[in-house]
């Protein structure tokens, strides 16, 4: 059997301050892992020029290494993502990570376990909700269209809201947790790798809901087997 190891990969740059900790406190400390990004060594006149959004094309939205947003159209996206997987199995990865909670229908790899947060949590929020409403948590706006179709399989039709947890601002996060709870939301999700702990006690202190923070669920499970 090879030598375990764990690769991630962000939308992003890498590594991430806000996500690695989260990691880092589930696995096992001496797993050996290896972080990359998509928009690794590029700057944002560079990321414009080759993953700039397209007027009425699905987008992702993720974190510099400076602290910033940035959004990127996401069919272009996932082409460097199939780069960076396969870039990590060449270095010997045995478990790879994909930092994103966004649908990918074509990512593969020849033998490294490749983990895609959104089959884990798409059809796992049916069972935690239990029949209850859920409010959703996007990063904008726009996703809601273009993301919105893989919680299909909640009982009922899931209600939406955006923030950016990449902002700094928590105004906007209190207002669509609040928004989400006058709308009838029972239980709350956040449909973002880059929601944490602090996001969730924003949003579960302004609305008194339940918050799933989808970066903290995918860790615990991914610790379990690595």
């Amino acid at each position: 059997m090879s030598p375990r190891k764990l690769g991630t990969i962000t939308i992003g740059q890498a590594p991430r301050a806000d996500i690695t900790p989260i990691l880092d406190a589930a696995l096992p400390p001496a797993l050996p892992r290896q972080h990359v990004g998509l928009l690794d060594g590029l700057d944002r006149d560079a990321i414009a020029h080759r993953f700039g959004p397209r007027p009425g094309h699905p987008v992702l939205v993720s974190r510099l290494l400076d602290g910033g947003s940035v959004t990127v159209d996401k069919e272009r996206a996932e082409a460097v993502i199939q780069e960076r997987v396969t870039q990590l199995e060449d270095e010997g990865c045995t478990t790879i990570l994909l930092l994103c909670t966004g649908r990918f229908d074509q990512l593969t790899t020849r033998a490294a376990a490749l983990i895609e947060p959104e089959r884990i949590l798409a059809p796992s929020l049916p069972a935690l909700a239990a029949g209850r409403q859920v409010g959703i948590l996007v990063p904008l706006a726009e996703q809601i269209a273009s993301e919105g179709e893989k919680w299909r399989a909640l009982e009922r039709r899931p209600i939406f809201a955006a923030a950016s947890p990449y902002d700094g601002d928590e105004a906007p996060l209190v207002a669509a947790a609040r928004s989400l709870r006058d709308r009838g939301a029972e239980l709350l999700m956040t449909d973002c790798m880059g929601f944490c702990e602090r996001h969730r006690e924003v949003a579960r202190e302004a609305s008194g809901l339940p918050v799933v923070i989808a970066n903290a669920v995918i860790a615990k499970l991914v610790a379990e087997i690595v």
